[in-house]
């Protein structure tokens, strides 16, 4: 059985509609491949096409009503507090514009009125090719597409098995925002835009190279006539990085021109397999090969009716780091709601950044799945947000640092964003965010990104919370006002309320936060005065605590909840993503359990994403078979015939927390230890993977059966104490002085590894 057959998503028609389609991407240019046989629909997608431009936005009438919010709150009128809120802090304008689509690449064929037969189209993700074959006429064809990073560019190639059997007519259209396509030359047509009135103006640029036949435009069309095998290139740009995009984009699309298509073939597949091939998992023992056979849709309609595919659980982890590799590379705009897949104008929430969880879970396969430059994006992101953070944090709240709300776009925006005061007064969007940055380090161990990059970032947000809280009447250090993301509480005299001061998963981001600044400050030598204020507001911050249903409290005040199945479930953050709730402090431990049973009882996890975080948790709680049926569920009842995550709609969070998520039933590297297999369901009695990253510069191989590691590789990057926490004793000869000892049912192993060398482990007595 070849590998191929185990990374391939393959229909047997061409897709109906768009969450059908197939996906191809190189960061910044994305495309939707339908694989209709005579008129096909290729979607196109620039990662800088947003509506609009960049413009203050801050309430000039916030930073005065603050103090009076806050008072309001602390007295308990919440519904007068929430009434100013919206009119204080509500931005002006409210909202910032959409991400939109590119547009729309059409081939018309000539000599296609025939049914199809022998049609197949296929996603190869270790190639990053779509293919789609068919015969028609008596007449076989075949087309092969991806978008390589390279070249810059969309490339379509058409063939068929007949000398002169290929007539078709291309070209680009933009309903119902089209301006028209113009002809280039005998062989280009350009079609341009803009995104607004202060937006961006854009371009995409198609050029026809056939080998035979005849090329020519008619009208705003490129004609390819009596060819047997001809090359499309399509590239795309915006004035967001060229002043002249209709110059930069037929510059790309020349010099692709200059290649042959083997060559542009395996210049992409160059690019794209030293990434994707970094890591690879087999789940359950050999893939059935009877399942192989079958359809991705036909499976996935398998297991949507109670069906088990375990080979199909190792495709569905291995598209989304596919997925991650498409839509988020160095220098492209970072992962979007949609990652960079969007075919409408006004598309759901705007398709934007969401950072009270969304764009975070884009990225939680980053580091443990061997992919860290695509963390890359997000970073630059953020980077471009400081110079509006810092302005948002002294317009809005009169203080110093660095701050973000909910939502962020392509211009960096960092205001309060719409209407909404249950999602939009959140001001912890940048906190999070710089996590992220921790997080890079504390996989890569590389000091100068630390100090140069990651440090700085941390410390500004660290700045604007230790200027922005305020305390209670405990003594206790909260923010506020603030929400717990998008939920609702009742208060005693049966008022809605959703701000609050000091809600539970800021106080967490706080504490990870401060910890984090903390550590990374002692590695660099940090003293002073900065470090003085975090160890003496982390006295302040308030722990995690246990409200009457026996979970964790989601406010400092015990509410009752209204939406008891919320699909955000915020008091967990310290659970995971965080590290503050694990083994080590049992009460919260359990405490989590019950929140997610709550949360689950009364409709939770109804949503795509949601289920993700899910099975993110339940392996954090090390409950391998829950996070097995959530990742079954998330299959069943969140995902698209091309495995798109389904919120509903398609939103690409949950493709990404999906696959986090079984790599995180695989290995975790939190709270000092490497702890291998810690959330093994009873399906996956025996396995392999490859590539799985580990805090600490660690790169894992490793292989199971019955539950039980049989070997196992680390490879070590940096040298330090490194503690592993296995299923079964393992030795190593290597080692000459490893302290081993017994843990909860399997073993502690501690020892000193030493920077570039990889340790093999075997089973003790197999």
């Amino acid at each position: 059985m070849s590998n191929n057959e185990q990374l391939q998503l393959w229909y047997r028609e061409p897709a109906r509609d768009w969450v059908q389609a197939l996906p191809l991407g190189n960061g910044r240019l994305g495309a939707m491949v339908y694989g209709r046989v005579a008129d096909e629909t290729i979607g196109l997608n620039e990662d800088t096409v947003w509506y609009g431009g960049p413009q203050p936005r801050s309430n000039p009438d916030a930073a005065a009503n603050i103090p009076e919010i806050r008072k309001l709150l602390f007295a308990g009128k919440v519904q007068e507090a929430q009434r100013l809120a919206k009119l204080a802090l509500t931005s002006t304008p409210k909202y910032f514009g959409p991400y939109q689509p590119l547009g729309n690449l059409q081939l018309d064929f000539a000599g296609h009125e025939e049914e199809a037969a022998g049609y197949r189209r296929e996603l190869d993700l270790d190639s990053g090719v779509v293919t789609v074959y068919y015969e028609t006429g008596g007449v076989r064809y075949k087309r092969e597409l991806f978008c390589s990073e390279p070249d810059q560019a969309l490339v379509v190639r058409l063939t068929c098995d007949k000398p002169g059997g290929i007539t078709v007519a291309a070209h680009m259209m933009r309903r119902p925002f089209d301006g028209g396509s113009t002809a280039q030359d005998g062989s280009s047509v350009a079609m341009t835009g803009q995104c607004g009135p202060e937006g961006v103006r854009f371009c995409s640029y198609l050029k026809a190279v056939a080998e035979d036949g005849a090329v020519r435009t008619i009208g705003d069309f490129v004609s390819v006539e009596g060819a047997t095998a001809v090359t499309f290139l399509l590239t795309a740009g915006t004035t967001f990085r060229d002043r002249d995009p209709l110059h930069a984009c037929k510059a790309k699309a020349e010099a692709a021109a200059l290649r042959s298509f083997a060559d542009l073939r395996c210049r992409h597949i160059a690019d794209h397999q030293p990434l994707f091939r970094r890591m690879s998992i087999s789940l359950g023992g050999v893939p059935d090969r009877n399942l192989l056979q079958l359809p991705t849709d036909e499976r996935l309609r398998r297991v949507q009716a109670g069906g088990e595919d375990n080979s199909l659980i190792s495709l569905y982890c291995q598209y989304g780091r596919y997925l991650l590799i498409a839509c988020s590379r160095p220098g492209s705009m970072a992962a979007n709601l949609q990652g960079i897949w969007n075919h409408d104008y006004t598309p759901p929430w705007e398709s934007k950044y969401t950072i009270n969880i969304n764009i975070q879970m884009n990225y939680w396969p980053a580091e443990i799945g061997n992919l860290a430059e695509c963390h890359e994006a997000l970073f630059e992101l953020m980077e471009r947000m400081l110079p509006s953070g810092r302005r948002t944090a002294r317009e809005v709240y009169r203080v110093e640092g660095f701050v973000s709300h909910h939502n962020t776009g392509l211009w960096g925006d960092t205001a309060i964003d719409g209407v909404m005061v249950r999602s939009a007064v959140w001001p912890m969007g940048g906190a999070w965010l710089a996590l992220h940055l921790w997080e890079h380090y504390r996989y890569g161990m590389d000091e100068a990104f630390l100090r140069e990059r990651a440090y700085p970032v941390m410390k500004e947000a660290a700045v604007f919370l230790l200027d922005y809280m305020v305390e209670d009447g405990e003594g206790r250090l909260v923010t506020g006002p603030s929400t717990s993301p998008e939920n609702v509480y009742r208060t005693e005299q049966g008022e809605l309320g959703y701000l609050c001061m000091g809600p539970a998963m800021d106080m967490q981001i706080v504490h990870a936060l401060f910890r984090s600044c903390l550590d990374a400050g002692k590695l660099l030598g940090e003293s002073g005065d900065f470090r003085r204020r975090l160890e003496t507001a982390m006295e302040k911050v308030p722990q995690p605590r246990i409200g009457r249903h026996g979970g964790i409290m989601e406010w400092q005040e015990d509410y009752e909840e209204p939406e008891p199945g919320h699909r955000h479930i915020s008091q967990l953050f310290a659970l995971h993503p965080g590290e503050q709730i694990t083994e080590e402090t049992p009460e919260w431990f359990e405490a989590a359990k019950r929140t997610i049973r709550r949360r689950l009882s009364h409709g939770g996890g109804h949503t795509g994403w949601s289920r993700a975080w899910i099975i993110n948790m339940w392996a954090r709680l090390l409950d391998g078979n829950e996070a097995y049926s959530h990742l079954m569920e998330l299959l069943r009842s969140s995902t698209h015939p091309n495995l798109f995550d389904d919120h509903p709609p398609f939103q690409i969070d949950g493709n990404f927390g999906g696959c986090a998520g079984a790599m995180e039933m695989l290995l975790q590297s939190h709270g000092g230890a490497v702890h291998l297999l810690p959330a093994l369901p009873d399906g996956w009695s025996e396995g392999a993977v490859r590539g799985l990253r580990a805090r600490g510069g660690l790169t894992l191989d490793f292989q199971w059966s019955g539950g039980k590691l049989e070997w196992l590789t680390v490879a070590c990057s940096r040298s330090g104490t490194l503690t592993l926490r296995t299923p079964n004793a393992i030795g190593c000869q290597e080692i000459a002085d490893m302290e081993l000892r017994e843990r909860n049912g399997g073993c502690l192993l501690r020892f000193q590894a030493e920077q570039g060398t990889t340790y093999q482990f075997q089973a003790v007595g197999r």
